[in-house]
């Protein structure tokens, strides 16, 4: 009896051993998958061979010059786009988190008439993509006297953002109301309830809205060319390397737009290195302790 028992433990743990080492194949597998055109983008953009394509993986010939060509090219004014999508980002980011997380809380905390129905038109709302109504906004862009400018830009990406309320709401849900009662007893205002307690509370869905509202002006590309059009020095980084892609630019700046992709790519993944690690922190910290 024990020997069929340790013979049934130890076809158990080589069972477990096989399909772990099935997972760990598949995900490296995935992983290098993932990860191969992220390294061809980065070694394209060292590559002193012009043209848009070649047959080898690296380059014969190494260079820093695609990344200087990035920020001294008059004709593609690659430092002014990323000035302007860093402009634009940030201050859609400032707007769009303020807006979200005051929607968020309002939603959560605040009993009142039609509340329900505000909640089910935004969630309606929030299901049809953003760029079916851009012929009617860039009209009124046009007659606000704003069109073709980066203020139109950051009106765009910040005016809707409060729809995204779904998920910082459910956070604020997660807050027990015993403080906000606490804080009222005190004399407390529900102003000074939500940035002096509540606030403090939410670092993890603050950091995860800045991030989700800094990320969509940064790569978007849809709406900044239906509204710049042929206004280049307004460009973002979006739109101004895929201007890099046009027939008249391919075959000698595909090698500047790989520098650009890996340059586009750095603020963003700084910001969530930086910001992951607050986020982390405050969710195995929980909300509330005690």
């Amino acid at each position: 009896m024990t020997n069929t028992s340790s013979q049934m433990k130890s076809g158990y743990a080589a069972k477990k051993k096989f399909a772990n080492g099935v997972v760990y194949a598949i995900l490296v597998v995935m992983c290098i998958i993932w990860v191969l055109p992220i390294v061809w983008l980065l070694l394209q953009s060292f590559r002193g061979e012009s043209g848009t394509s070649v047959s080898y993986l690296f380059p014969k010939q190494w260079t820093f010059q695609n990344y200087i060509n990035l920020f001294t090219d008059e004709e593609l004014p690659f430092g002014t786009w990323f000035l302007n999508t860093f402009i634009v980002a940030v201050f859609s980011c400032i707007f769009s988190t303020l807006l979200v997380l005051m929607v968020s809380y309002a939603f959560s905390r605040l009993r009142f008439k039609s509340r329900k129905t505000f909640l089910n038109v935004g969630l309606i709302l929030g299901m049809f993509p953003g760029f079916m109504s851009m012929a009617a906004v860039y009209a009124i862009m046009g007659l606000l006297g704003l069109s073709q400018s980066l203020i139109a830009l950051v009106i765009v990406y910040s005016a809707g953002a409060g729809l995204g309320y779904q998920v910082a709401k459910g956070f604020f849900d997660t807050i027990p109301r015993s403080l906000d009662e606490a804080a009222k007893i005190d004399g407390a205002t529900r102003n000074q309830i939500f940035w002096i307690i509540i606030l403090p509370l939410s670092k993890p869905i603050i950091v995860y809205t800045a991030l989700t509202t800094f990320i969509g002006p940064w790569t978007d590309y849809i709406f900044v060319s239906y509204f710049m059009k042929d206004n280049m020095q307004n460009y973002t980084v979006a739109y101004g390397l895929y201007k890099m892609l046009d027939r008249e630019y391919i075959m000698s700046h595909f090698t500047t737009f790989c520098a650009g992709a890996v340059v586009v790519a750095i603020p963003i993944t700084v910001l969530f290195t930086i910001m992951q690690r607050f986020y982390v922190s405050g969710v195995t910290g929980g909300a509330v302790k005690g």
